[in-house]
């Protein structure tokens, strides 16, 4: 183990222990959690805990004010109430959860706000040059801040990954640091980009230099990049989280972003946060999935296990 010292604006200087990870600990470990299933009640709690989780995203060169909109509708609504009616008397099932968020680039930010206004979903808003990191510091300052005025509830900033990999832990650090000061009230979720990283090891620096800067949660990945979360990576950022809380006592949530499009995945990743966790993390102030494929897997699930049946796929709103 070696340590790395960054420095606070004050001048004094912070101790960051850079832990050696066992890469063939983890993977086994991690391998552990596609190994188990739920059944019956307990299935059909956790789809609809994780469909409370999740964050709607749309970050596409093409977004318009009407996708937008289109998304926030699906967000306040998953299912049109045609098709949940018949289903309501039946034993276990209610009214499916809306989502935890919507993300979108800051210039969005004002139209999510309108169409999600008294819904009680957040607005997030990706910022500081998403997705690869790379502007100068007072651009990315200049991004958040348009978004949280614009009424954004949560920011998802990138690390600069040059700079970390380049061993100029620093800048990342001070990055982090001056745009939690710009998110104001509003959240900082901290994206690693982990498949850029290059190893377990750097993912954990990554994640105790984002959370001694300030970070509410540790994000995975930006979507753009592959890999994106895996439990491996997923179940390093939680040790971290878990080991700054005891060090700490301040608690961070996690979030894994990309690549988990199904209901099984998902409810591994639950059985994972519930056990190196705990209760305390399962709820979406703590845990999400960027995943907005995962939606309508969860909600083909649901209706199973609600109908015995599964649905046509089209069903349900396809953006």
């Amino acid at each position: 183990m070696r340590t790395i010292s960054v420095q606070k604006e004050d001048g004094n200087q912070i101790a960051i222990q850079a832990y050696p990870i066992d890469e063939v600990g983890a993977n086994e470990r991690a391998d552990f959690f596609t190994k188990r299933s739920l059944k019956k009640d307990s299935k059909l709690s956790a789809l609809y805990l994780a469909m409370s989780m999740c964050d709607l995203t749309t970050l596409e060169g093409a977004d318009t004010p009407g996708r937008v909109r289109q998304m926030c509708a699906k967000a306040r609504n998953p299912v049109p109430p045609e098709m949940i009616a018949p289903l309501l008397e039946k034993k276990g099932f209610a009214p499916v959860p809306s989502v935890a968020a919507v993300c979108v680039y800051p210039s969005m930010v004002p139209h999510a706000v309108e169409a999600l206004h008294g819904s009680g979903i957040l607005v997030a808003s990706v910022s500081t040059a998403f997705p690869s990191g790379q502007a100068p510091l007072q651009v990315k300052i200049d991004d958040t801040s348009f978004a949280v005025e614009n009424g954004a509830s949560e920011i998802d900033m990138v690390i600069n990954r040059g700079a970390f990999l380049s061993g100029d832990y620093q800048t990342v650090f001070d990055e982090v640091v001056a745009i939690k000061k710009a998110c104001k009230d509003a959240h900082l979720k901290v994206i690693l980009e982990t498949g850029e990283l290059g190893s377990y090891d750097h993912v954990r620096l990554a994640s105790e230099i984002a959370m001694e800067g300030g970070a509410d949660f540790i994000k995975t990945s930006t979507g753009k990049v592959t890999p994106a979360a895996t439990l491996p990576v997923t179940l390093v950022m939680l040790q971290a989280i878990k080991d700054f809380e005891k060090r700490t006592g301040k608690k961070i949530g996690m979030k894994p972003a990309g690549g988990i499009r199904t209901s099984k995945q998902a409810i591994q990743y639950l059985c994972m946060v519930n056990e190196v966790m705990g209760p305390d993390w399962m709820n979406p102030q703590m845990f999400r999935f960027g995943a907005s494929a995962l939606v309508n897997d969860l909600l083909k699930q649901i209706f199973k296990e609600a109908a015995g049946h599964y649905y046509y796929d089209k069903a349900f709103a396809q953006d």
